[in-house]
């Protein structure tokens, strides 16, 4: 769609070349929603192309997702045989609703700024650990993490000029043993919930619960829970209210889902870790 309230189109190459955020402005990195429907409040955009930021780096410690890298790059990412979770990557891809065309545009950092439910990219690097790097619009950076970054429908933590630029995630989030559980109303409608386990060295288990709550929950066990015990953790810390409403599922289905899935994977990563 064309945005026919746009004047300028700003190209910095650097940080420095940054303009001074002003009312109407907005980042444009995929653009796949930006342009999808009108925004008549915005009348510049400022493209982060030029920026030229690696798409993914892996370090001694961390992969690195830059907020530019495409759901396409993500998906081609050639991973160590080490990288137990590694399947979550082209599992959370394939979770879009989208075509190969947009997967070669969308952004990661586009999917987690927009913080839709939904958002494969906010399942996959909250139960990863990840931490997002903000450049402040007042200079300086902010870290912190995906399950703190999103805090509601459409709703997150940037300020106005904000800058995600950076997703980091622990190489040892991605040695985990997992498991991935995802449902739709539709065979391929939008998330209505999307769930991700994973076992600590020491045999803890963490279960990520989205799609079907408006923003990601984590919950955490020192040790594998029995069904009741995990039944009664997610009623406890899932209450009626963050369960998403909309048309692509009602509350009471999507809890119901979640208790389910969350026993699917239970119940895999505990056969899994029988010796």
């Amino acid at each position: 769609m064309d945005l026919n309230t746009i004047t300028s189109v700003a190209h910095p190459s650097s940080r420095a070349q940054l303009p001074a955020w002003t009312a109407g402005d907005a980042w444009l990195a995929g653009g796949t929603w930006l342009f999808s429907e009108p925004q008549a409040h915005l009348s510049r955009l400022i493209d982060l192309a030029d920026l030229k930021w690696p798409a993914l780096t892996i370090t001694d410690t961390h992969l690195t997702i830059a907020a530019t890298c495409t759901i396409a790059e993500l998906d081609a990412l050639t991973c160590p045989p080490d990288w137990l979770a590694a399947p979550l990557i082209s599992q959370c891809c394939r979770a879009f609703l989208a075509s190969f065309k947009i997967w070669k545009t969308a952004t990661v950092g586009g999917n987690l700024c927009m913080s839709l439910p939904a958002g494969p990219m906010i399942s996959l690097t909250a139960a990863l650990d990840g931490v997002c790097t903000i450049w402040k619009a007042g200079g300086g950076e902010q870290k912190i993490s995906v399950l703190d970054f999103v805090t509601g429908n459409q709703r997150n933590r940037l300020m106005p000029g904000d800058l995600l630029r950076q997703i980091d995630i622990p190489l040892a989030g991605l040695k985990r043993r997992s498991a991935f559980r995802q449902i739709s109303l539709t065979p391929v409608g939008r998330s209505a919930a999307l769930l991700i386990g994973n076992l600590d060295g020491d045999g803890a288990l963490n279960l990520t619960v989205t799609a079907s709550t408006v923003r990601p929950i984590r919950l955490s066990f020192p040790k594998q829970p029995d069904a009741n015990a995990l039944r009664a953790a997610i009623a406890h810390e899932i209450t009626d209210d963050l369960y998403h409403d909309d048309i692509h599922g009602k509350p009471f289905w999507r809890k119901h889902m979640t208790l389910r899935l969350a026993e699917e994977i239970r119940r895999e990563l505990l056969d899994s870790a029988q010796p």
